[in-house]
Parts: structure tokens; C-alpha cells; sequence
């Protein structure tokens, strides 16, 4: 009998998953939120009714509000719970600037470093994210377009460019999902990611860089107008 490997399992086996705490559940399930406009820039998190939304105790729920808190995504104000924080212009602007360099250099990275087998997991993704775009499924696609994005940047191998990258990210997750809403912008990013996957597949560090960085030019350009009518609104609102 051949010797098994240590990543072979007999049929049947258990495998323990550990679970994940709640507090980060609850933080993703914000973060979507806020990501998708439920919760807008300026909004108060109510946290009776998210707690009654999500069926827990506020304890879970105040320590994933604290965790955005610390991602820049909500504002802790004394007395008065947590806000959604607006994005200015401004702000956008100097964080696509620094994604659109950091995404650059994955993808140089990425086409030096990348395994085969990692190349073949972005295409999965790839076809997953282009089925639910002929389904129209925008939620479900942008969780795949970001796992992709996210793959390329754990192909290029480097710790500094990975949490660099997570740190920015986050608070423009909204921001990336906004030029999604315009579905010409939407069928033309899709046209975009067939590119990247081409040229990520033939390891063309050039053009993959290149095209990784139009594709955040882009999806700016497309949202500015969007950005600034939610930062106009939370003006206005915070001075109710």
C-alpha cells in the first residue's frame, strides 16, 4: 500500500471546523451593509434594532461596531453610539490612488510568483463571478470580485503589500460596489477582468499591471459624482 500524504484523508473522517467568534460574524455582516448602502454615510447604528435583526445580545454587536470603529468604517461618538463615516472626495481619490498602485505591483508580483495551481483558483473564481454577472447578481459577483482581487495580492507573496492592501480596502469596499450600480460601468469592468485573467494566465507583467491600475482609474471616475452627493447628504445630516 502506498504511503498516504499528510494532506490525505480516510473516507469518512472527521475534520473539526473551528468556528468563527461571533463578533466577527456580526462585523461582516455590518460591513456588507455598509458596502451595499443599507447603512449610509451619516447613519446611526441603532443597536436594539441590529440586535434584533441579527438575534444577539448587544455584547457581540458592540465589539464588531469597535471593530469598525478601528477599520475607519463607523465613528464612535460619546453618548451617542456609532455613525457611518462619509468618504470625501478627497479621501477616495487619495485611496484609489494608492490601490491602484498597490494592485499594480500584486499583479507584477503575481505573474513572478504565482503558482499554476493559484493561477487555475482566480480563473474558478473568475467563472463564478461572469455567471452571476449574466444573472445580474451584484452582490454575489462583488464577493467574488473581491476574492479575486484579494488572490492576486496574496500571489505576489509580499506581507507589507498584503496588509498595506487590507487596510485600505476596507474602507473602499463601498466605493468599489457604487461603480458596480451603473450597469454600463458594471459590463465594462466585467470586459476588464477577462483581460486581467488573460493576461495574469500568460504572466505578461506589463500588461497585467497596467490594466490592474486602469481598472481602479476607472471605477473612480465612474463614482465621483455618486461620492459627492453621499458627502453632501452627511453634511447635511450632521448638521440636523
Amino acid at each position: 500500500m502506498p504511503p498516504r500524504n499528510r494532506g490525505d484523508h480516510e473516507p469518512g473522517s472527521v475534520e473539526a471546523i473551528t468556528p468563527r467568534p461571533l463578533h466577527i460574524e456580526v462585523a461582516d455582516r455590518l460591513r456588507d451593509l455598509i458596502t451595499q448602502g443599507e447603512l449610509a454615510a451619516g447613519d446611526r447604528l441603532n443597536e436594539r434594532l441590529l440586535a434584533e435583526r441579527f438575534t444577539i445580545s448587544r455584547t457581540p454587536l458592540r465589539e464588531a461596531i469597535r471593530m469598525l470603529a478601528a477599520e475607519g468604517l463607523v465613528r464612535l461618538l460619546p453618548n451617542r453610539g456609532a455613525v457611518v463615516c462619509p468618504i470625501t472626495l478627497a479621501d477616495a481619490r487619495d485611496m484609489f490612488e494608492v490601490m491602484a498602485a498597490l494592485e499594480a505591483l500584486a499583479g507584477e508580483l503575481a505573474c513572478k510568483r504565482a503558482t499554476d495551481g493559484e493561477i487555475a483558483e482566480i480563473a474558478a473564481l473568475h467563472d463564478q463571478m461572469r455567471i452571476h454577472h449574466e444573472k445580474r447578481d451584484l452582490k454575489v459577483y462583488f464577493r467574488f470580485n473581491q476574492c479575486i482581487h484579494q488572490k492576486i495580492i496574496d500571489c505576489a507573496g509580499n506581507a507589507e503589500l498584503t496588509a498595506i492592501y487590507r487596510r485600505v480596502s476596507v474602507r473602499l469596499r463601498r466605493p468599489r460596489y457604487m461603480a458596480n450600480l451603473s450597469k454600463e460601468r458594471w459590463d465594462q469592468a466585467m470586459g476588464e477582468h477577462e483581460k486581467i485573467l488573460e493576461a495574469l494566465i500568460e504572466r505578461d507583467q506589463k500588461r497585467l499591471k497596467a490594466l490592474l491600475a486602469e481598472h481602479l482609474k476607472r471605477k473612480f471616475e465612474v463614482i465621483e459624482d455618486g461620492l459627492a452627493t453621499e458627502e453632501n447628504a452627511a453634511e447635511a445630516g450632521a448638521g440636523e
